[in-house]
């Protein structure tokens, strides 16, 4: 599953970060780690861009971006 599709209020586990370059690095480097969780707060209107909560801050993606990025829901682990 891929973290642009999560809604308001979903939480998931990042599994695996795609893309390459600076991109990936930028990613790795907010914190964008496999095993971390992620929550999403809230999509704005246009559904772009995406605000998330990532170890204890918060920060928006593109959507474009949330799409490069894996994850798997708490719900799919239990």
């Amino acid at each position: 599953m891929r973290l642009s599709e999560l809604t308001n209020g979903d939480r998931a586990i990042i599994v695996k970060v795609n893309g390459s370059g600076h991109f990936r690095r930028r990613m790795l480097e907010m914190g964008f780690i496999r095993g971390r969780e992620i929550e999403v707060l809230r999509n704005a209107p246009l559904s772009d861009p995406i605000r998330y909560r990532l170890m204890g801050y918060e920060l928006s993606l593109r959507k474009v971006e949330a799409f490069q990025l894996e994850v798997m829901t708490k719900q799919s682990v239990q």
